[in-house]
């Protein structure tokens, strides 16, 4: 551990230049998660990084063996990189290529021993890039369409006439637009980090882990889909209010705020339900 450590002091000037090289990208990154709500988790993300490296600090005991060459590669593959992300400002590109860094940077000052106690950091680092816009547009008119014809159902199932038209729902002379923010893509981003953040903390079998990934999609899919259920019943059920539009307006945002409790909700569910349907890993088949 000691001589891991040494090796990670060492390289601290390395990082303290790149962090200088990569001010301005960390900048526009910083901006991105003030002010995107889809990416508001991302300042979490270098802080949960570093939690995760003081976790698995006991894997820093393992005697470093640097590998050079290869962490020259994935410095020059950075490099190449952070030049076509400067040619096309394209800043998903630049901020990889931070990461792609790091990684190089672990590889050189002590290989694979150092890759085994810090890759569950590197890895996570990447929620923290916004994905390209081109990526952002199709998902979330892919979810629209989800959440708008999975909506109508619900609410069909709940005794309403509802009818999709296009990305609206129309109940009677109600008429609930599911627009772009609400498509559930911000939902989908950040319960995905929690459940890979999850996975990692947890000490319990990769079948369970796995399990907790797969789960992600779904339940940011569900969540999102009784929230505008919720938000078209409370639009029915006081479309006479004299005072419809202040607490319309409010409901709508209460229910965004209770996304993440629900879906958390949804996730404690789950593993409970593993707890008791898979055995524990010292006691049967499931022991890793």
């Amino acid at each position: 551990m000691i001589k891991n450590f040494q090796l990670s002091w060492k390289a601290l000037p390395i990082a303290a230049l790149l962090a200088w090289s990569y001010f301005p990208t960390l900048c526009d990154l910083f901006q991105k998660w003030m002010g995107d709500p889809q990416y508001s988790h991302g300042i979490l993300v270098p802080l949960f990084s570093l939690l995760l490296l003081y976790r698995n600090s006991e894997k820093a005991a393992e005697d470093p063996a640097p590998l050079p060459w290869l962490g020259y590669a994935f410095l020059a593959f950075a490099l190449v990189c952070r030049v076509i992300a400067a040619l096309l400002f394209f800043l998903p590109l630049d901020a990889l290529s931070l990461v792609l860094c790091l990684t190089g940077l672990v590889m050189v000052t002590g290989g694979k021993p150092m890759l085994r106690w810090t890759w569950q950091s590197l890895v996570f680092l990447l929620f923290m890039i916004p994905l390209p816009y081109q990526v952002e547009r199709m998902m979330g008119a892919e979810l629209q369409n989800i959440a708008t014809i999975c909506s109508t159902f619900l609410l069909q199932t709940l005794g309403q006439p509802a009818i999709a038209e296009g990305n609206r729902i129309l109940i009677e002379e109600v008429r609930l637009g599911v627009v772009e923010a609400c498509s559930g893509l911000r939902m989908l981003m950040t319960f995905a980090a929690f459940c890979v953040g999850a996975a990692m903390l947890m000490e319990r079998h990769w079948i369970v882990k796995a399990l907790v990934l797969a789960s992600a999609i779904p339940i940011a899919l569900l969540t999102n889909i009784l929230r505008i259920t919720a938000t078209g019943l409370a639009y029915v059920w006081l479309k006479n209010s004299n005072a419809k539009d202040g607490v319309l307006g409010f409901i709508h945002d209460f229910n965004g705020w209770m996304m993440m409790p629900i879906g958390l909700g949804f996730l404690l569910v789950e593993l409970w339900t593993l707890r008791h349907l898979l055995i524990e890993p010292d006691r049967g088949p499931f022991a890793a």
